[in-house]
């Protein structure tokens, strides 16, 4: 069989990084790892998968220090997600953030043969603290992006209106970054609008079957290893990427 796609590119934050699915060996793996073994299941011939995503990175960064080396990799997929950051902090300017957005697709389109699919991130805000406000901003993000971008030919994944996503067992113990099963799903996500084959042995649909977990309370222990680090670092300027470099910067075969 032949796949749709054969250079794949990631980019992102810590969302597309695959942070909260953590491997023995401390490797992060995520949705985008998933997506990439998806397209290697459905093709014959070897794929090609990079992953510039860092946790951390705000729409702009993103932009700046990911966008051109995607496109210099020659891609013919890539997949975009940003904002996230951005909307966890005290102030942020919605337009803003779908202008550029756009701006971003417009300049992938401008190569030719590549296919670009935007993904809005999972909506964690039901077991956050002051979770009204994120979801307030999330569906404002989530709606004006897709909306402006539904004249264009990209193909368009919306997490954020995945209610069974919501549900606790597909987030990690942050309650922030989803865990393998809530990554796993959303790769099936995002395979599914492109076409490709969800493979059966990742078992989503029955993942989802499965029935509700139980709401966890966010004790005083959660907010000292969770919540307090993450405001510290807003106060000081810090972020949880500082320092680090893309997991995957150049086209491997998937294994």
């Amino acid at each position: 069989m032949t796949a749709p796609f054969s250079r794949y590119v990631a980019l992102g934050d810590s969302f597309t990084e695959g942070v909260g699915d953590e491997l023995p060996d401390g490797r992060m793996r995520g949705w985008a790892d998933f997506v990439a073994l998806g397209l290697q299941a459905s093709a014959t011939d070897p794929i090609g998968y990079a992953n510039l995503a860092i946790r951390g990175r705000k729409l702009g960064p993103i932009i700046a220090e990911q966008l051109e080396p995607a496109l210099a990799l020659n891609p013919d997929l890539i997949t975009f997600n940003g904002g996230g950051n951005d909307i966890m902090r005290p102030r942020v300017a919605i337009g803003w953030v779908v202008d550029e957005t756009v701006k971003l697709v417009h300049r992938a389109l401008e190569q030719p043969g590549l296919h670009v699919a935007v993904l809005a991130g999972a909506n964690p805000s039901r077991h956050l603290p002051m979770g009204g406000l994120m979801q307030k901003r999330g569906d404002q993000l989530a709606d004006a992006v897709l909306t402006a971008l539904k004249p264009t030919p990209v193909t368009l994944v919306n997490n954020w209106a995945d209610e069974i996503l919501t549900d606790i067992r597909y987030w990690s113990v942050d309650k922030l970054h989803l865990n393998a099963l809530g990554h796993a799903r959303v790769a099936s996500n995002v395979l599914t609008a492109l076409g490709v084959p969800v493979p059966d042995e990742w078992g989503v649909e029955e993942v989802a079957a499965a029935g509700s977990g139980s709401r966890s309370r966010n004790t005083a222990a959660y907010y000292r290893e969770f919540v307090l680090p993450w405001i510290g670092r807003r106060v000081t300027g810090r972020s949880s990427g500082d320092g680090r470099k893309a997991k995957r910067p150049t086209l491997l075969p998937v294994d």
